[in-house]
């Protein structure tokens, strides 16, 4: 059908969501468009479980696969705990490259408080590089439970850290040859340390603890946009999103201007979209800056029938209902026909 990165949401409703087995009641957050993680109730406390793939990275994927599936287990306001792992290896595979994986996972992991439970790792046909896919597990108290699908009209957007943090980690290490003698090295340099921003596990802890949060979201794939359609639509809410109050750090500015690339549009692991109640999201920020996290109140949610705006930086506003493709696909796609 020529789709690359996260399929359609109509078509996940129509051949994935509809299509769940047997429904358990202890399931409190079921699969949907939006909902970071599942949610299964434990009594006093609940079970917050979440998988993601690797496939946008051919470098320090094991780090990547450690955030990325703990991050969505933050964003339920959970501690994830345990991960299983699958590694899929390409043929004839150098075994200083599964030495390099497991030694990131492992160092991940540790940062992050998680241990490696149970996994699989295999050579399989036909790959051309190898393909990581990461289950984390969290536990929460019920009360303290934060989905996606809890957004209400009014509620302020905040985003820490800044647009595309995971893009411009992958841009500098995927097209550095590329970036070296259009972007000056000091600032690939600091690009190639987001490695150590891609978890949200203390913004979302932080978030949660000032209290007012509503709703949180780890935007990946469609960047920060792409997040705030899928917090959007699973809260049935419309929204509008200012432009120039978006973080836009000067390692990725930089990065995307001489890519072509919008920010907004491109894989953001590491950024955290939190909707908080008006009275209290001032005080989120604070104290997400009072702790060396970058944050901004970057728009607001409204009824749906508002639709989904964004107010560009010369003051047009213009409608953003169509799904986003991430960035990186086209970028990649377009290095693949002419990577010069």
């Amino acid at each position: 059908m020529g789709y690359l990165g996260k399929v359609p949401p109509s078509i996940l409703e129509k051949y994935v969501f509809s299509r769940i087995g047997v429904v358990d009641e202890r399931v409190l957050v079921k699969p949907s468009i939006g909902e970071d993680a599942a949610v299964i109730d434990f009594e006093d406390k609940v079970l917050v479980v979440h998988s993601d793939p690797i496939t946008g990275a051919s470098k320090h994927i094991g780090w990547l696969s450690i955030c990325v599936s703990t991050n969505d287990v933050a964003t339920r306001g959970a501690i994830p705990k345990w991960v299983s792992m699958v590694i899929l290896l390409p043929e004839n595979f150098d075994e200083n490259l599964l030495d390099s994986i497991t030694r990131e996972i492992d160092d991940a992991a540790k940062k992050l408080g998680v241990m490696i439970v149970c996994g699989h790792t295999e050579v399989t046909p036909k790959l051309d590089r190898p393909i990581l896919i990461s289950t984390a597990f969290g536990e929460v108290s019920k009360g303290g439970v934060v989905t996606t699908r809890g957004a209400k009209p009014g509620d302020l957007i905040i985003l820490s850290k800044g647009a595309c943090i995971e893009g411009t980690f992958i841009f500098a290490n995927e097209f550095y040859d590329f970036l070296i003698d259009k972007v000056p090295r000091d600032v690939i340099d600091r690009a190639l340390g987001y490695i150590n921003l891609l978890s949200v596990l203390k913004d979302a802890q932080l978030a949660v603890g000032v209290g007012g949060v509503t709703s949180m979201h780890d935007p990946t794939e469609g960047g920060v946009l792409g997040g705030l359609q899928e917090m959007a639509q699973a809260s049935s809410l419309g929204f509008i999103l200012y432009e120039d109050k978006v973080i836009v750090n000067e390692e990725t500015k930089l990065i995307c201007e001489v890519l072509g690339v919008d920010p907004l549009k491109t894989i953001s692991s590491g950024a955290l979209l939190i909707s908080a109640k008006p009275d209290y999201a001032e005080s989120i920020v604070n104290v997400l800056r009072d702790n060396g996290i970058k944050a901004s109140i970057i728009g607001r949610f409204t009824n749906r029938e508002s639709g989904w705006k964004i107010v560009k930086s010369d003051g047009s506003v213009l409608e953003v209902s169509e799904p986003v493709v991430d960035e990186l696909w086209r970028i990649y796609g377009k290095f693949k026909s002419n990577p010069s």
